[in-house]
């Protein structure tokens, strides 16, 4: 039946067919009866879309946990000049990458043996005869030689400290640089750290070295000690040494005999301060930032050293110094006037240069395993010094030379004051 025939029996006031009103109502309780399966294909739809919400939270966590451990990684990379250990045992775990045999190696960025070499050199120890060699090394290998002309300003502001070492490591590599200056930390100001050598000599040796020196220079020119000390009067130029000694004036006594510690320790202000405190810094940078620290007193040992450690820059360096034509520049640098203090002077040096003679002794042991390790056989075997060994000696032997304001005497025995009873 059509909707207008239903309208008009509506307003006939006829009665709808039953079967009709059946239908409607059925159709009315279908619609209004609750689906399950539907609504539960609702609730699982929403369940879907709040786990996917929910894992895509846990995958951007991961990724930024992820960035956060690489940045840190490359932090401890940088500031510690290579591969973390963590991940170098990852490496060994996993085993070796086949990178390479794929693409071969890549071009090297740095060059394969140490490449900035600093060379801190402490006065009145031998550092002009290794600054003569270097010179003729560095033409015969073609590194680069820069060797610093201030010669008195060994303690540097923290300015200085950056400028020089930003300087230092723009220099075109292979180099080799030389000053007097005490040990400068490149990593506290994450600039990458130089391979470090020096050599030391007896304490005792190198001050009275220096003392008659200062006074009255060597047999290459009569006048040039008045030329390095002008304003050096009579009286303190022909002052006695035992005098200046026992009298305890300031050349003889602390803190200018402390003088080779703080070339090791480094520019802290209580590097030059006598005591324990500075002992045991120069120590620890010896170990952790020295590649080697040779005597004086076993220089050609030293050389071969330096040869078998760093053959780029010293190769051939002990021919160069055996030869008769090197060996001629040492006849004019022996100090003149130089003579023994009494043992009661001697004494009392010794015991104000205890720290000083700690270090020395470190250093000689230091150097003596080194020599063992390699397949060195010393020269010679000095004893550890002791106050009861002290004996006056009268023994010359040549010195190398120096060309600070200290220029270097000739080549001593570290026991020529001291020997065993």
């Amino acid at each position: 039946m059509s909707m207008k025939d239903e309208s008009l029996n509506k307003a006939d006031g006829s009665l709808p067919d039953p079967a009709e009103l059946c239908e409607e109502e059925m159709m009315k309780n279908t619609s209004q009866t609750p689906n399950p399966g539907r609504d539960r294909n609702h609730r699982q739809s929403g369940l879907l879309s709040a786990v996917r919400f929910r894992f895509s939270l846990r995958g951007y966590g991961a990724c930024m946990a992820a960035l956060f451990l690489f940045c840190l990684g490359s932090l401890f990379y940088q500031l510690n000049g290579g591969t973390p250990k963590v991940l170098l045992d990852i490496r060994q775990y996993l085993g070796e990458s086949t990178y390479l045999d794929d693409h071969g190696h890549p071009v090297p960025t740095v060059l394969p043996f140490p490449s900035q070499v600093v060379y801190n050199r402490v006065g009145k120890c031998g550092s002009r005869t290794v600054v003569i060699l270097l010179r003729l090394l560095a033409e015969r290998h073609q590194f680069n030689l820069v060797s610093s002309d201030i010669h008195n300003k060994t303690r540097l502001t923290k300015h200085e400290q950056v400028d020089l070492m930003r300087n230092i490591s723009n220099m075109p590599q292979p180099f080799l640089y030389t000053r007097h200056v005490h040990f400068l930390n490149f990593t506290r100001f994450r600039i990458e750290q130089p391979v470090y050598i020096n050599i030391i000599r007896d304490p005792i040796n190198r001050f009275l070295s220096n003392y008659f020196f200062r006074r009255f220079g060597d047999w290459r020119g009569e006048q040039n000690h008045l030329i390095r000390t002008p304003g050096m009067k009579d009286d303190e130029r022909y002052l006695d040494i035992n005098v200046c000694i026992l009298e305890n004036f300031p050349e003889c006594s602390n803190p200018r005999l402390f003088y080779i510690i703080p070339y090791f320790c480094g520019q802290h202000p209580q590097c030059r301060e006598p005591g324990q405190w500075a002992l045991e810094r120069a120590k620890q940078n010896v170990l952790e930032n020295y590649l080697i620290v040779g005597i004086l007193e076993e220089l050609e040992d030293v050389l071969l050293l330096l040869e078998r450690l760093l053959p780029h820059y010293f190769t051939d360096v002990l021919n160069i110094y055996k030869s008769p034509d090197y060996r001629k520049v040492g006849n004019m640098t022996g100090t003149v006037r130089k003579h023994t203090p009494t043992l009661e002077a001697l004494q009392v040096l010794y015991h104000r240069m205890r720290y000083e003679y700690d270090f020395y002794n470190f250093i000689r042991d230091q150097f003596h395993l080194m020599k063992k390790k390699i397949g060195l056989k010393s020269a010679s075997q000095p004893t550890a010094h002791r106050a009861s060994f002290l004996k006056e000696l009268a023994l010359r032997t040549p010195e190398p030379l120096d060309e600070e304001e200290e220029l270097e005497a000739d080549l001593e025995d570290a026991n020529s004051w001291f020997v065993q009873p």
